[in-house]
C-alpha cells in the first residue's frame, strides 16, 4: 500500500517547495554526506559512545512499529559488535500526513528523523531535492547490503529512482501485496458446496490451489452466492474511498491484469495509455462489484475493511497482506483462508494477475551527521541479517529477501505468507515521479466520481485523468508531449 504526499506543505505549493529546496541546496554548495563505510569493522569510530536515533514511520501500521520494537535487539548487537550504546525513539503520523511530517523537517535540512519509513512512490519526491542518501556507493562498499530479493519487483518498487535506472535510494522495510481473505468457516459450512454447484454448475473453490485457478468471473459468482444481507453479511469488501490511493490500487490492478496500463515511465506519456477502452471496461467491472458489498462500501479504505471482516459482515475481503494480524483476530483463528486474488482471463484462456504492490522502504536522512549516519548503516546491516529477518517474519512483518522467503517452514509462519510470496512476482508499482501527489489527487477524484455515480461514463473519467496528468508531467518536464487539443476545457 502506498502513502499519498499532500499537494501542498503548510501553504507552500509542493512544486515550489521541491524546486526551491533544490535551488537552495545548489546555492549553498550542498552535497550528500559521504556516509560510505568499509565492509569490515575492526575499530569502530563510535566505540564507547552513546547515540540516540529517531525513526519516523506510519501510525497504526504494525510493520513500521516492528522496526522500533525490535531495536533493543539491535542495541545488544551494536554493543557487542561495535562497542557503542544506542537507543531509539519512534515518531509517526497517519498515512495522509506522513509525507508532510517528513518533508516539513527535511526541507529545513534537519536530522530530526535519522531513518524514515517512506512510501515507495515518494522516492522521486525525496531524492529530487537531495533529502535522502543515494545508496549505490554504500551498497558497493558494503556487499552484505547487495541482497538477492525474492522477485525483481522488490528492487523496482522499493529502491529505484528514476524508473529503469540503476539508482537506488531505499532499503525494503516491508513488502506487501494484495491478498484475498476468505471466511473458511462459511465456505465449509454443510450444504454450501452442493447449493453453489446447483446454482452455477461449477465446483465451489475450497483450497488455496482452487483459488489460484479462480477467474474474476467465477469469483464474482462466489461473491454473489455469499451475499446474504438477511443473515448480516455480504460476499465481498473492497476499497473505493477517495482517501489517499485507496480506490486506485485495486482498480489499477483490474486494469493491468487485463492488459491496460497507466503511463510510459520512459516518456511520461499518459494520453493514449490510461484512457483506453480496456481500462474503461475495468472501471465498469470494479464498480459492478459494489452490489455484493455491505452498505457504505463506497467509503471503504483499509481500516473499514478490517472492521467489516473482523465483525463477520463480509465473506471475503481484498486487503493488504501487511494487515493480516488485524484481519485474523483471535476470534477468527482457524476460520480464515488467505488466497491469491482472482486472475483475469486472457485471449489464450490463461489467467493473468498484475496487481499493484504495496509496502514501504527505509530511507536515510541526507542531513545526518557522521555518527548518526554510521548507526543508520549499522542498523541496516543488522536488519538484513538472516536471524533478524526471520524474527521480523515471526512477529508478522513481510520480509523481501530470497533467503528468508525460501527458508523451510516460512510459509507456515503466518497464514498469508504463501499468498504474499505468490503475489510478489505478480505485482507491480505505478509512479515514482516527484509529481506523484498531484497525479494521484486527480486520479482519485475521477475514479471516485465514477464509482459514486457523479459521472456515468468511465471513458470520460479516464480522459479527464489522462489530460490532467499529461499536463502535470509536461509542465514538470517529464513528458515530452503536451496534452492534445481534446483536453481543452475538459472537466468531470
Amino acid at each position: 500500500m502506498t502513502i499519498r504526499p499532500p499537494t501542498d506543505l503548510a501553504g507552500v505549493n509542493r512544486r515550489t517547495l521541491l524546486t526551491g529546496t533544490a535551488a537552495l541546496a545548489a546555492a549553498a554548495g550542498l552535497a550528500y554526506p559521504r556516509h560510505v563505510f568499509s565492509q569490515t569493522e575492526k575499530n569502530h569510530p563510535l566505540a564507547g559512545k552513546s547515540i540516540r536515533m529517531a525513526i519516523l514511520g506510519i501510525a497504526g501500521w504494525l510493520p513500521s512499529k516492528l522496526g522500533v520494537d525490535m531495536s533493543p535487539d539491535f542495541a545488544k548487537y551494536a554493543k557487542a559488535r561495535y562497542g557503542y550504546d544506542v537507543s531509539f525513539s519512534f515518531a509517526d503520523a497517519p498515512f495522509g500526513q506522513l509525507f508532510q511530517k517528513a518533508a516539513t523537517s527535511l526541507a529545513t535540512r534537519s536530522a530530526e528523523y535519522n531513518i524514515i519509513i517512506s512510501d515507495s512512490q515518494w522516492l522521486g519526491a525525496l531524492a529530487t531535492p537531495k533529502w535522502i542518501v543515494p545508496l549505490n556507493d554504500i551498497i558497493a562498499k558494503n556487499k552484505e547490503l547487495d541482497i538477492e530479493w525474492f522477485a525483481p519487483v522488490v528492487r523496482q518498487a522499493y529502491q529505484t529512482f528514476p524508473d529503469g535506472t540503476a539508482n537506488r535510494y531505499g532499503f525494503p522495510q516491508e513488502g506487501d501485496t494484495i491478498a484475498l481473505f476468505i471466511r473458511k468457516d462459511l465456505l465449509d459450512a454443510p450444504g454450501e458446496a452442493d447449493a453453489f454447484k446447483a446454482r452455477y454448475n461449477m465446483e465451489m473453490p475450497k483450497t488455496w490451489e482452487d483459488f489460484e485457478k479462480l477467474s474474476i468471473e467465477d469469483y464474482t459468482k462466489l461473491a454473489e452466492f455469499f451475499t446474504r444481507p438477511d443473515k448480516g453479511y455480504h460476499g465481498a469488501a473492497m476499497q473505493y474511498s477517495r482517501e489517499y490511493d485507496f480506490i486506485s490500487c485495486p482498480l489499477l490492478s483490474f486494469m493491468r491484469s487485463q492488459g491496460g496500463d497507466v503511463w510510459d515511465p520512459k516518456t511520461g506519456q499518459v494520453q493514449g495509455i490510461l484512457d483506453t477502452a480496456s481500462n474503461a471496461r475495468a472501471m465498469e467491472q470494479y464498480k459492478a462489484m459494489l452490489k455484493y458489498q455491505p452498505p457504505g462500501a463506497i467509503n471503504y479504505g483499509i481500516a473499514e475493511i478490517v472492521d467489516v471482516f473482523a465483525q463477520g459482515k463480509a465473506f471475503s475481503a481484498w486487503q493488504w497482506a501487511a494487515v493480516g494480524k488485524a484481519m485474523i483476530t483471535p476470534a477468527m483463528q482457524g476460520k480464515v483462508l488467505v488466497v491469491p486474488p482472482p486472475g483475469f482471463k486472457q485471449a489464450d484462456g490463461s489467467l493473468k494477475r498484475d496487481y499493484i504492490i504495496g509496502g514501504q522502504p527505509w530511507v536515510l536522512n541526507a542531513f545526518n551527521d557522521d555518527a548518526h549516519a554510521r548507526v543508520a548503516l549499522d542498523f541496516m546491516k543488522w536488519w538484513y541479517l538472516p536471524e533478524t529477518q526471520m524474527e521480523f517474519a515471526k512477529r508478522g512483518g513481510n520480509p523481501c529477501d530470497k533467503a528468508t522467503l525460501s527458508a523451510e517452514g516460512f510459509d507456515d509462519l503466518q497464514p498469508w505468507y504463501r499468498t504474499y510470496k505468490y503475489m510478489l512476482p505478480r505485482s507491480s508499482d505505478f509512479w515514482h515521479d516527484p509529481k506523484y501527489s498531484e497525479m494521484l489527487a486527480v486520479q482519485q477524484e475521477a475514479f471516485t466520481a465514477y464509482a459514486t455515480g457523479q459521472i456515468n461514463d468511465p471513458a470520460h473519467a479516464l480522459a479527464y485523468v489522462a489530460c490532467k496528468q499529461q499536463d502535470i508531467l509536461f509542465d514538470s518536464g517529464t513528458a515530452s508531449k503536451q496534452p492534445s487539443g481534446a483536453c481543452a476545457g475538459i472537466r468531470l
